[in-house]
């Protein structure tokens, strides 16, 4: 402050040459008193102004921080107006979300009754969707057992089409007719039988006739009773016969597929039935005796002709003979007549196995 006094208190005291020169003539002359009068009211209004200027700046500065600050607050004030809008802007946001939220939330709860209703029509619709494929598949397993039962009717007609064709070939190797004319011995033609092939037959007898096979007859009186005066011619033809009958049986049992229980020895005339069956059973002190070793069963063959003076074993070759006959009979569902008849069973079942019925069962 002294400084800034100095120098107008300089500036004063400094007078250009130039305007002492052009103002010489303008020149007043002051006493000193009234020179120091005047210097003193200079200095006091130099003073004043001092000091006014003094103020001004203090003033201009205290208005400059009032501004500063009235301007840091009206920059405060927009700031906090800028934050409340966007705090209101933020509030009416959180309103509208909260609003969808409540939408959503209702929406999410009406989808989720849907689905639920939907799951449980799901759930039954799987259920009777599993039932349908159930009764799909078992109608599929009926049908594929419908027609592999077709098929196999199918073939087992061909089948017994092609045994009957087999059959009627051995029919007319071995024919069995009836012989008219009067004998002691009289076979049937047809005899009662319960028959899964149709009706059961009425019996009916021939007219004194009999039957023969091959034209040979078939008389069981040599068999049963022998003696010296017994044509051996007779006797022959008997053996004869039944060799043709074991060999027709032989011949049907493998186009039937049958395993004969009693099996042939074909020979012809001297033709064999073989019985598998232990005449005597094993004792208890047998088994004991050797527990580790099996009894050993050996066959025994039945002559089907008289071999010397002895008629039971030829009888028993024609019961076991008829036997197989009445298997064949019981394979294709029929009775035989009894063992006595041994071509009227065969020709019966002849006749039934070239029958039509035959392939239909």
């Amino acid at each position: 402050m002294e400084n800034r006094e100095h120098q107008d208190r300089d500036k004063t005291l400094i007078v250009d040459p130039r305007q002492t020169n052009l103002t010489q003539e303008n020149v007043q002359i002051i006493e000193w008193e009234d020179f120091e009068h005047d210097l003193a009211r200079l200095w006091s209004l130099t003073s004043a102004l001092k000091e006014a200027n003094e103020r001004k700046q203090s003033l201009q500065e205290k208005l400059r921080s009032f501004i500063q600050v009235k301007t840091e607050s009206l920059n405060r004030m927009n700031e906090l107006e800028e934050m409340r809008e966007r705090l209101v802007a933020r509030k009416v946001m959180m309103e509208n979300m909260s609003v969808h939220c409540k939408v959503a939330a209702e929406d999410a709860k009406k989808q989720e009754e849907m689905l639920s209703t939907e799951v449980r029509s799901l759930v039954v619709a799987g259920t009777s969707l599993s039932v349908a494929r159930k009764r799909l598949q078992e109608s599929n397993r009926i049908l594929n057992e419908e027609r592999d039962y077709i098929k196999l009717k199918n073939l087992l007609r061909k089948l017994r089409a092609r045994q009957q064709y087999k059959i009627s070939q051995v029919s007319l190797l071995y024919p069995v007719k009836i012989l008219v004319g009067p004998s002691q011995a009289q076979e049937l033609e047809s005899y009662p039988s319960s028959s899964k092939l149709g009706n059961s037959s009425v019996s009916k007898p021939i007219n004194r006739g009999t039957l023969t096979i091959l034209g040979l007859h078939l008389t069981m009186l040599p068999f049963t009773k022998m003696s010296f005066f017994t044509d051996k011619k007779e006797v022959q033809k008997s053996a004869s016969a039944l060799g043709y009958v074991a060999h027709a049986v032989s011949l049907i049992a493998s186009c039937l597929h049958v395993p004969l229980r009693y099996p042939l020895r074909l020979g012809g005339s001297r033709s064999y039935v073989i019985d598998n069956v232990p005449p005597v059973e094993p004792t208890a002190s047998d088994l004991s005796w050797n527990t580790t070793l099996s009894v050993a069963v050996k066959p025994v063959e039945f002559p089907l002709f008289l071999d010397g003076q002895d008629t039971t074993r030829a009888a028993y070759a024609a019961f076991l003979l008829s036997k197989d006959i009445e298997q064949l009979l019981n394979f294709i569902g029929v009775d035989s007549l009894g063992p006595r008849h041994i071509l009227a069973n065969l020709k019966e079942l002849l006749r039934l196995v070239q029958s039509s019925q035959f392939i239909d069962t």
